[in-house]
């Protein structure tokens, strides 16, 4: 078992700056690969980054990329996801997860076995 716990969601205006943290706990989760999905009101979840184990190889959604930086402390077991440029269709509940490492980082949630509690990201226009 995996436990992640996500820290850092809050209030921004548009054209701001959050980051959130992942701490992972339990078996082994450095040679997970994590990342983060998202989920707003209405909408499915989706993908928006990850991180292999080694923190060598990284990949985003299209929606995020230029803007959000995935990044991992595997001495500290945490993840994060450095947020800027934020735009009010960046608004959603965003979990960190952890799944086995596969050949390409998975963008798919049935692909990840570990899902943290959430946190509220709300980006005010």
């Amino acid at each position: 078992q995996v436990q992640l716990v996500e820290f850092g969601g809050g209030l921004v205006q548009a054209g701001g700056s959050l980051r959130l943290s992942c701490a992972a706990s339990g078996r082994t989760p450095n040679i997970y690969t994590l990342g983060w999905f998202r989920q707003a009101p209405g909408k499915e979840r989706e993908f928006v980054a990850g991180i292999s184990w080694s923190g060598s190889t990284t990949r985003y959604a299209d929606s995020v990329k230029g803007r959000f930086t995935i990044s991992r402390d595997n001495a500290k077991n945490t993840i994060y996801l450095q947020m800027n440029t934020l735009k009010p269709e960046d608004t959603a509940v965003y979990y960190c997860t952890a799944g086995p490492t596969r050949p390409r980082i998975g963008v798919d949630g049935v692909e990840y076995d570990y899902w943290g509690q959430g946190t509220q990201v709300t980006v005010s226009s």
